[in-house]
This record gives C-alpha cells, structure tokens and sequence, in this order.
C-alpha cells in the first residue's frame, strides 16, 4: 500500500512538471513569434533600390538604358567609363521611381582623383541638362586627390555641396567602402548624413533656413534648384574617366 502511495505521488509531482513546462513552452512559443513578426515588419520598411544583381529600378538621365559604361562588380554598381567617354557625356545613374520623405542608406567608394555625388529631388526634364540643375547633392569625393577638395569643406565629401561642411572628416582611403544613411524629412524639415557611423551634417530643407542656404551659394540664381520636394534620386557622374561605385542601396519612405 505505501508502496503504491509513494508512485502514486511520483507519477502527480512528474505530471505538475510536464504541465509547468508545456504552459511556459506555449507562452514562450506565443511570444517569440510577436518579436520575429516585428523584427520581420521594422526590416521590411525598407525598400531596396540596388541590391547588387541587377540595374532594376535605374536608368541614365535624361530616360536612358543603363550603358556597358556602368558595370555589375561584385555586389556593386561601377562607373567604368574609361576611353568610351566622349567630350561632355555623362552617365548619371537615377531612380525611376520618385520620393519625397526618406531615408537613403548606401555605401560608395571612389578611385583616387575621383569625383561624384548622392542627389535628391531630381526633376527628369530635358530643359534640366544634369541631375544637378535641380537636385542638392551630397559630395563624394577622393578628398586628397581631387581638387574640389581645395574649394573649402563644404566641397569636400560628405558635404551638403557648397552649402553645409562636415563637422568632421570621417572619410574611408581611397578604395574603401563609406556607409553614408541620408535622411530628407519635409514634414520635420531635417536633413541629415551620417557617414560611418557619425552624424556629420545637418542641415533645413525647405523654408527660410533653406532658402538662405541656397542664396548664399553658388545656386543663388539657379531657377529650378532645390526646388522640387518630391524627386528622383541620382547618382552623379562627373564627367571624368575615373571609377566610382555604390552598393547596398535602400531606401525607408518616412
């Protein structure tokens, strides 16, 4: 008899256990799913522009095909554009879609001597020659080996060209990858570039701190500049035979 009590007790204590453990199972299997549901939703506010297999989603201003001029390397975009280049051609890479509030995440690297640029708010028009007519840009540039370098920092990469210096100089050698995360917020008027890590710019985007911004610049007397709050995005060739590139390019709609 106290023989059958005492497994009687074991087989009660054995299943409080079982039951203990399935519960605190069920919840934790309840949870889990929430947390990768989240992880899952944050990750898919991005969108991604260029993810390194493929020119989708891009041409070449104004309404080109991308040209052999631009190559898929690795993962990357590069400009290539070596003897093919005739005098005052470009091949200015930009989004076929538009945007208005955003955050642009991407990396870029440039050959020494190389000059290039990240622009928003481009208007594709035939009367606007160049991306630039009407897109800001942020600089990106071989610092040591191009001569803009010497304009003053708010020619320097990183900049808001000609209008805003980096607070910093936290650019990569010549040959490395920069991570660079630009945020244009119209409704907060912020603009914002992180480079490496580091906020290093930030700047108005529309108002009177803009506009002053703008007139005391070199696009003071530039109609369509800065004009458009809703634009392509575009990544500037300058016009010289040396190779940039871009990588890891998304985009978060704000």
């Amino acid at each position: 008899m106290r023989k059958h009590s005492i497994l009687l007790a074991c087989l009660v204590i054995m299943a409080t256990a079982c039951k203990n453990k399935t519960e605190k199972t069920a919840g934790e299997s309840a949870e889990n799913p929430k947390e990768m549901t989240k992880e899952v939703e944050q990750e898919e506010t991005w969108t991604v522009l260029f993810d390194g297999t493929s020119f989708d989603g891009w041409h070449v201003y104004p309404d080109k095909p991308v040209p052999d001029t631009w190559k898929l390397e690795d993962g990357a975009m590069i400009l290539r554009p070596s003897d093919v280049r005739k005098d005052g051609e470009r091949f200015n890479m930009v989004t076929d879609r538009e945007f208005t509030n955003f955050t642009l995440s991407l990396e870029w690297k440039v050959s020494e001597g190389a000059n290039s640029g990240i622009m928003w708010g481009v208007k594709e028009d035939p009367k606007y020659k160049e991306p630039y007519y009407t897109g800001p840009e942020i600089q990106v540039l071989d610092n040591v080996g191009h001569p803009d370098a010497k304009n003053g920092t708010t020619h320097q990469a990183g900049s808001l060209y000609d209008m805003v210096a980096p607070s910093k100089d936290v650019v990569k050698p010549v040959g490395e990858w920069n991570q660079c995360v630009l945020t244009i917020n119209h409704k907060t008027n912020e603009g914002i570039v992180v480079l490496n890590g580091e906020e290093i710019v930030r700047f108005p985007v529309n108002g009177e701190g803009w506009d002053n911004m703008v007139a005391n610049s070199k696009f003071a007397d530039w109609e369509a500049f800065g004009k458009y709050s809703t634009g392509k995005i575009a990544l500037q060739d300058h016009g010289e035979k040396i190779s940039i590139g871009y990588r890891n390019i998304k985009i978060k709609e704000l």
